[in-house]
């Protein structure tokens, strides 16, 4: 992934696989009371679905046929299509269901992941990152507590 695409959606993802961009976001929504306007990092339970790659280029041709069809527009990216993204790119077993990942408790993911799909807004497609599994996309489907 190049740096541009970094910059563009640092708040929505990418820049929270390292240990001192999550901090920032993810702290906002808690401390006492753990009430945000946006409900961002207060929830339980968010359900997902997500694009796994080994190869960083794979995930970005991925992410480029997102933005192409919806989030160059400002669009949000239907969960169905993000479906048939995941089908043709992903290489998660999840990939066969779309990526679709379900309802997951805090505590269930591991580090960056966790922190990308707990403080992605509903509705909203995460840039790429890193985790220890490879590169990923999340689309944040719900959130309960």
């Amino acid at each position: 992934m190049g740096k541009d695409a970094k910059s563009k959606e640092s708040g929505k993802g990418k820049g929270k696989q390292a240990a001192g961009g999550s901090d920032e976001n993810a702290s906002k929504g808690k401390g006492k009371g753990g009430k945000s306007a946006d409900g961002l990092g207060t929830c339980t339970y968010v359900k997902a679905r997500h694009i796994l790659c080994e190869k960083q280029g794979k995930i970005n041709e991925a992410y480029k046929k997102l933005q192409d069809g919806w989030l160059s527009n400002g669009d949000k990216v239907p969960p169905a299509e993000f479906a048939k993204v995941a089908q043709e790119y992903s290489e998660c077993p999840s990939g066969k269901k779309g990526g679709d990942l379900g309802w997951f408790p805090r505590g269930k993911m591991a580090g960056p992941f966790q922190e990308v799909a707990f403080n992605t807004p509903v509705g909203v497609t995460s840039a790429p990152f890193k985790s220890t599994h490879g590169y990923h996309i999340i689309l944040s489907e719900g959130r309960k507590n």
